[in-house]
């Protein structure tokens, strides 16, 4: 399976974007998939996941109450819903499939390219 991330751009605080995550080649597809993202100088920090299975949703503290995730039924794409940007949000961020359970990078195992998300001030 293949992940392609899309969706990013230039946004001013205050303001919202939409990311998404399609995965391509139906092998493989795992329930569940997350976003990440990784500011310059910064490590890979995780964003939030969701279990296609239950749609049980996990977030970041730091995103939390502003960034929405979802899944369509058939687990093809998985969407990122950033709202009241702030410019500490500017990443370039990553999908990924999640192999073991947790929100370390390491318990993620596919990848998707990643897309710029710049929040101006």
């Amino acid at each position: 399976v293949q992940l392609q991330a899309s969706g990013g751009g230039l946004v001013q605080a205050g303001g919202s974007l939409s990311l998404s995550c399609t995965a391509s080649g139906r092998a493989g597809i795992r329930n569940v998939r997350g976003w990440f993202r990784q500011a310059p100088g910064k490590e890979r920090e995780f964003v939030a996941s969701i279990d296609s299975f239950d749609n049980m949703a996990a977030y970041a503290d730091s995103v939390k109450g502003r960034f929405t995730i979802s899944g369509d039924s058939a687990k093809v794409t998985v969407y990122l819903h950033l709202n009241s940007l702030k410019p500490e949000d500017t990443a370039v961020y990553y999908c990924a499939s999640e192999r073991y359970p947790g929100t370390h990078v390491n318990n993620y195992d596919v990848w998707g390219q990643g897309t710029q998300v710049t929040v101006s001030s």
